[in-house]
């Protein structure tokens, strides 16, 4: 099978396109010929090692000191189930599934083994192998800061979104308008169109006004890019308002996630927004695009061709 692997920490350039055996699904493990992933600031980060410091060291120790540990990265997927375990109950050959691995990576690859029991569901029955896919990595991320700031808890939030056009805020600007919250977006122009199609109530064009003149105060201001301190926003937040950045660790994964991310796509709460697709052999391209942080939403790798 056909698979990006990076060769060592650095510019886009470092993952190579390679041959190597497809595996073979273990007693509990299903085969996926994955149709479709995406390319996201986690792939990113790890490809170019994107830390300082301290960081920099615990992230060569979790994922690898010369080069990362596991050499294929992606951590989303779609596809279809190709063979199963023996011991496998849950899923069966033909079955269309979507989902996350994590630290584990793999995905960007023509197939992968996941354990039965790992974070992979059906499909939403109204997506697509692309717009499956293309929800999973800002959506996870998303629901983990929201309900981390206690959004479930508030009744009819006010939240303020820095870096709305992004996977993780496009998807946080839907989830939260699902819990009914009052969605404030910063973002530029270019984004405009995009944050007001998604109902957000009130849009902060970075390039055109300083957003820190604001006055307003919010129950949550979200960073969904990573680039701003609690202390740049802390005249953002009321006075029991909490502060959420993605700069702040890993957003753990859970089945839940995926659970809620199939409903809100099934009950037309979640839209999958595309940026661009790209094909396996186009990932060098695919890596520089994310590298120019201005991609608006996802980008998508389409693996095979979708049947």
């Amino acid at each position: 099978m056909k698979a990006a692997i990076c060769t060592k920490y650095g510019s886009p350039e470092v993952i190579i396109i390679q041959d190597i055996p497809k595996p073979n699904p273990s007693k509990q493990q299903i085969l996926v010929k994955i149709m479709a992933t995406a390319v996201n600031s986690g792939d990113v980060r790890t490809r170019s090692l994107d830390a300082k410091g301290i960081l920099k060291f615990l992230m060569r120790i979790v994922l690898g000191w010369s080069k990362p540990r596991k050499p294929i990265l992606g951590t989303v997927f779609s596809g279809i189930v190709e063979s199963v375990g023996n011991k496998v109950t849950t899923f069966k050959a033909g079955d269309k599934v979507f989902g996350m691995t994590g630290f584990n990576f793999g995905a960007h690859a023509e197939y992968i083994v996941v354990n039965e029991n790992s974070h992979v569901l059906p499909k939403p029955e109204n997506a697509g192998f692309d717009e499956a896919a293309a929800i999973v990595f800002g959506g996870q991320t998303a629901i983990y800061y929201l309900h981390k700031a206690k959004i479930t808890q508030r009744q009819k939030a006010k939240v303020l979104i820095l870096g709305a056009t992004g996977s993780v805020g496009i998807a946080a600007l839907q989830i939260a308008k699902y819990y009914k919250a009052n969605i404030t977006a910063v973002c530029s122009t270019q984004g405009e169109q995009i944050v007001n199609e998604l109902g957000a109530e009130q849009i902060l064009l970075y390039d055109k006004e300083g957003i820190f003149q604001c006055k307003e105060n919010f129950d949550i201001v979200f960073d969904a890019v990573g680039k701003y301190s609690k202390n740049q926003c802390k005249h953002f937040l009321n006075k029991n308002g909490i502060f959420v950045t993605v700069k702040n660790g890993y957003a753990a994964e859970t089945l839940q996630q995926l659970q809620l991310l199939k409903k809100l796509f099934e009950q037309g709460h979640l839209k999958a927004v595309i940026d661009k697709i790209f094909l396996l052999e186009e990932i060098v391209e695919a890596h520089r695009y994310v590298d120019t942080g201005r991609k608006k939403g996802n980008v998508v790798l389409k693996i095979s061709h979708h049947q």
